[in-house]
């Protein structure tokens, strides 16, 4: 809606009207109700002139009896022995056993003498496999034969299971523990497997829709093993 033009002598006309009559009907409406303005502004109790420190002193006066109540209770509560859920304190030989690298079958104390320790031993289980010996020495030779780039290549060619409990890196997912899967376990010797491959999707695993028609064949993939 534009504004007025209040300069126009037909607006300003038509504004004081409106004034007046607002001023009418304000005065008419004091005038009916003049008793009850009268009532309402007048003080009919008397007055017993309060301060602020007042106020608050009452205030406080009623929440003194339960101040002093609890602080009886505490006082007593203090004094009582506290009550034992058991009569035995659980430790660390209480503990809940059969969860270590041990226990699941992920690797033999024989192997690995970092596996072997008691109950009450608290360290973290051990990262990395033991390293084959013959390995190991080919750190302490010559090179250009031998030598840490040659000893890093060597343990390159190793799967990640073979030298990790677990998979140390989200990019280990893809392949970690091989040799578990159905091919691997199912597979010919010298043949071919034939493969039924679809293309990966990027939001996860998720069930097919019903239109979705049937995997498309890929390819063979020969087994070298």
């Amino acid at each position: 809606m534009p504004l007025m033009d209040t300069s126009d002598p037909y607006v300003i006309r038509f504004l004081i009207e409106n004034y007046e009559k607002n001023t009418k009907l304000r005065m008419r409406w004091n005038n009916l109700h003049k008793e009850k303005l009268n009532e309402a502004a007048t003080l009919q109790r008397e007055e017993k002139r309060y301060s602020e420190l007042d106020v608050l002193k009452a205030s406080l006066e009623t929440l003194m009896p339960a101040v002093s109540r609890d602080h009886k209770n505490g006082a007593r509560n203090r004094r009582l022995k506290p009550i034992s859920d058991s009569s035995i304190v659980q430790g660390v030989a209480h503990m809940q056993k059969g969860h270590s690298i041990v226990d699941v079958g992920l690797g033999d104390p024989k192997g690995d003498p970092k596996l072997e320790r008691p109950d009450t031993d608290l360290s973290s289980d051990p990262i990395m496999r033991p390293i084959d010996p013959k390995e190991k020495e080919i750190l302490y030779k010559g090179r250009p034969f031998f030598g840490r780039k040659v000893y890093l290549k060597k343990r390159h060619t190793r799967p990640p299971e073979d030298r990790y409990y677990f998979a140390e890196s989200r990019g280990w997912d893809y392949g970690w523990r091989l040799k578990d899967s159905y091919f691997r376990s199912h597979g010919s010797q010298y043949g071919c497997v034939n493969q039924l491959a679809r293309e990966r999707s990027r939001s996860g695993p998720a069930p097919d829709p019903k239109y979705y028609r049937n995997p498309a064949y890929k390819g063979t993939r020969c087994s070298l093993e």
